[in-house]
């Protein structure tokens, strides 16, 4: 059965040939669209970890997390340094790490902080930073690198970086009498860190110390090493990172911030704020898997109707193969096991096309969207998946089976016209 079935596909191959590839682009979309979607909250699962608390200005929880961790969109207000120093002070924060966020360089966020952040900044399960070359701040002026900064802008150690003010990938505006220097190159992480560029929260300071209400101040013009002598404490934060000496005070200290009576201010649990953005965006998870889902539905639809068409015009086939012994039967396994062949051959196209889009597509959306997606193994929701789609067309087949299989041998051999 099987060598007549690979003969039925070669004398119809153009059809064969569409069939395959209409089910193979559905699984790859399929499977697809559940790759990202699970590589997509990893991603974020593992952009932080181990730390207790993010706190910035009063605005709502997901939009501190996404400007505060994944650098998108901006704060609506900032943290005054009096009140960070103030609840830094509070005797179960173990420790924080400031961020400063606001300019840019060529499109990647330039992230204002201290040394704390590569000693304590944890992802993918407590994971910490590594230098890939180089080392951390020593200068003012000094900047560290995340991989993907780096690798596609070909910076090095020692490299001038001039940082444009605002977060846009065009700026006019540029601190070009202040440039920074490529002290470090961090190892990459998979994590929004790849497309960050690091600066001393002074060096943040220093290069808006002759600018007023976001424009430099005309003819006013204050040297890199006049700079380095004067105070450059910042005066504000855009969000902190909190780090507590036990779990169990975690509720305690996030009241505390809540009610901060110097300034309104809001502290989130990441692992909370992270489930409250799956839940909004739970309903276009499920709508991409319901398209994705339809598209296999064409696709098997597809089959049927070739399989259908071809009922007439192999009416005859099928009468000769009655005529020479063989069974309604098997004329009935004959058909349902071009159908099973037919989709089993389509999933295994679009496996191999989805790794082959993948393994393409995925520097693209590292440097795009900060997302990596790994080439890892089927999984078993995968497995499944594809089971599904081959049952389904097994199921798919039985109906020209059935048809074929009430073709009497008298009918088979005659004519119509």
């Amino acid at each position: 059965m099987f060598a007549l079935a690979i003969k039925s596909f070669r004398n119809r191959k153009f059809t064969t040939i569409l069939t395959i590839v209409s089910i193979a682009l559905s699984v790859t979309l399929l499977l697809g669209v559940e790759r990202i979607r699970k590589e997509a909250r990893e991603s974020f699962t593992n952009t932080i970890s181990g730390t207790d608390l993010i706190v910035g200005a009063r605005s709502g929880p997901i939009q501190l997390l996404l400007y505060s961790v994944f650098r998108i969109g901006n704060a609506t207000n900032n943290i005054s340094w009096k009140s960070y120093r103030e609840i830094t002070r509070n005797p179960q924060v173990q420790w924080t790490i400031p961020i400063s966020l606001g300019d840019s360089h060529q499109g990647y966020r330039v992230v204002g902080t201290n040394t704390d952040y590569f000693r304590f900044l944890r992802y993918a399960g407590r994971r910490g930073l590594e230098m890939a070359a180089g080392g951390i701040f020593e200068d003012v002026f000094d900047a560290v690198l995340g991989a993907e900064v780096a690798r596609k802008l070909n910076y090095h150690i020692g490299d001038p970086i001039i940082i444009a003010h605002g977060a846009g990938e065009i700026s006019f505006i540029k601190h070009g009498d202040k440039p920074f220097k490529v002290a470090g190159i961090l190892q990459k992480t998979g994590t929004p860190v790849d497309q960050s560029i690091h600066v001393p929260l002074e060096g943040i300071e220093a290069i808006h110390i002759d600018w007023q209400e976001g424009a430099p101040v005309a003819g006013q013009s204050i040297s890199p090493d006049r700079v380095r002598q004067m105070n450059l404490t910042p005066k504000t934060l855009s969000a902190f990172f909190v780090g507590l000496k036990s779990r169990i005070a975690v509720f305690g200290v996030q009241r505390f911030v809540n009610e901060f009576p110097k300034e309104p201010l809001l502290a989130i649990l990441p692992g909370v704020a992270l489930q409250e953005l799956w839940d909004l965006i739970g309903i276009a998870e499920k709508a991409l898997l319901a398209v994705s889902g339809f598209v296999v539905i064409v696709g098997l639809s597809g089959m049927l109707i070739a399989l259908m068409t071809s009922l007439n015009e192999r009416r005859r086939e099928m009468a000769i193969l009655r005529s020479v012994g063989a069974r309604p039967l098997h004329v009935f396994s004959l058909i349902v096991g071009e159908s099973a062949m037919l989709t089993l051959a389509g999933v295994v196209f679009g496996v191999g096309l989805l790794y082959g889009l993948l393994l393409v597509s995925q520097p693209l959306i590292l440097n795009r969207f900060g997302l990596f997606i790994a080439l890892g193994g089927l999984s078993v929701h995968d497995l499944i998946l594809m089971g599904v789609v081959c049952l389904a067309g097994i199921i798919i087949g039985i109906i020209p089976g059935y048809r074929i299989y009430r073709y009497s041998l008298a009918d088979g051999m005659t004519i119509r016209i």
